[in-house]
């Protein structure tokens, strides 16, 4: 069983952040970043860590992050159709 198996049985979730940020540079401009990991909803203490290691030792300042979480281990889910098609 590998590692992320066993984050999602612990009820991690695959979570993205989209991190707006001001570009160092060129402090008026906004730049995208977008990060991806196994995190806990609600609280997403992996992206708080990341968040701030961003703000210990990046030089752009945050202007907003979007979190999207979607768990991936899921209850199997049947539908039964009413139509039956022939190939041959």
């Amino acid at each position: 069983m590998t590692k992320a198996f066993e984050k999602q049985l612990k009820n991690y979730r695959l979570t993205t952040a989209e991190i707006l940020y001001w570009m160092p540079d060129h402090q008026h401009v906004l730049q995208t970043f977008v990060w991806q990991d196994l995190d806990i909803a609600p609280k997403f203490p992996v992206l708080a860590r990341f968040l701030g290691f961003w703000h210990r030792n990046l030089e752009g300042k945050l202007h907003r992050v979007r979190i999207a979480s979607a768990g991936l281990i899921q209850p199997a889910e049947f539908r039964f159709t009413e139509a039956f098609h022939r190939l041959h």
